[in-house]
């Protein structure tokens, strides 16, 4: 195996997720919809309440629309780590999975370019999210634009090594819908996408602070945040990429014919 051959292979499966997304023109609009509504209605309902909070580390005043909208960056990386658990189940149905596990390259390597190219997707529509944004007076300095790229992608291979990580146990398409309420919601709703963790330990709701703490879409909320302020979170940084390795690692071996095997012998005993 050369670099020549993996760079083949991570072209024409970028490529081909590209393609489909291109001819699925409602998919970014479906995928926009849903964070500008929390950004136009539910935070405008919370203004009130919250005001203008000194959020740390940041040292300044900032409103609940821009502290919610890396929270709503989160949102989209993981609805869209989800979406490609969906595709790998339906190419598994389809038979288009088992062509591609057949190709002369390691798995790890087949299932990687798999999850770069949906980060690639998810990471454009989270540019596109930040462009709406604008228009709701939510903005951010140029520099933070790029600051974040890294910290979009680290974060959507981590979403998209867990939601690969659950394909291997969603064996039916049917079943996706059971996994987004038992998955997305709960790491979304306990985390700090909608608000600060010091509010939360404040509020006296400690048992969710300490779930929040240990949900690891947390960091990958702190980690976009402190990048759109041209900072860096190296305690976020740190979990997200440990994060991403193990879910990736239990990915492969639950992708592997002979754990695969073992787990089917299991279940029959």
């Amino acid at each position: 195996m050369g670099l020549v051959h993996v760079a083949r292979a991570m072209k024409a499966v970028t490529m081909r997720e590209l393609v489909r997304f291109s001819r699925q023109r409602g998919r970014l609009f479906s995928a926009l919809v849903r964070p500008l509504l929390w950004l136009a209605v539910f935070a405008a309902g919370f203004q009130n309440v919250f005001g203008v909070s000194i959020i740390p580390p940041y040292k300044t005043y900032i409103t609940y629309q821009t502290y919610i909208v890396p929270g709503l960056i989160g949102i989209v990386l993981l609805f869209h780590g989800m979406q490609s658990s969906l595709s790998m189940v339906y190419d598994r149905e389809m038979g288009v999975m088992r062509l591609l596990l057949t190709a002369p390259l390691p798995r790890w390597v087949l299932l990687f370019c798999k999850l770069l190219a949906g980060t690639v997707l998810s990471v454009i529509t989270c540019y596109a999210f930040l462009a709406v944004a604008a228009f709701f007076d939510v903005t951010f300095e140029p520099l933070g634009w790029l600051a974040v790229l890294p910290a979009l992608i680290v974060s959507g291979l981590m979403l998209g090594a867990l939601g690969l990580l659950l394909s291997v146990y969603i064996r039916q398409v049917e079943n996706f819908a059971g996994t987004m309420n038992f998955v997305i919601f709960p790491m979304f709703f306990i985390s700090s996408a909608l608000y600060p963790l010091w509010k939360l330990r404040e509020g006296g709701a400690e048992i969710v602070y300490l779930l929040a703490v240990a949900n690891p879409f947390t960091y990958a909320v702190e980690l976009c945040r402190f990048a759109l302020y041209g900072m860096f979170n190296a305690t976020a940084a740190a979990v997200v990429v440990a994060s991403g390795i193990v879910f990736f690692v239990a990915a492969v071996w639950g992708y592997d014919p002979q754990s695969g095997m073992i787990r089917r012998t299991r279940g029959r005993a």
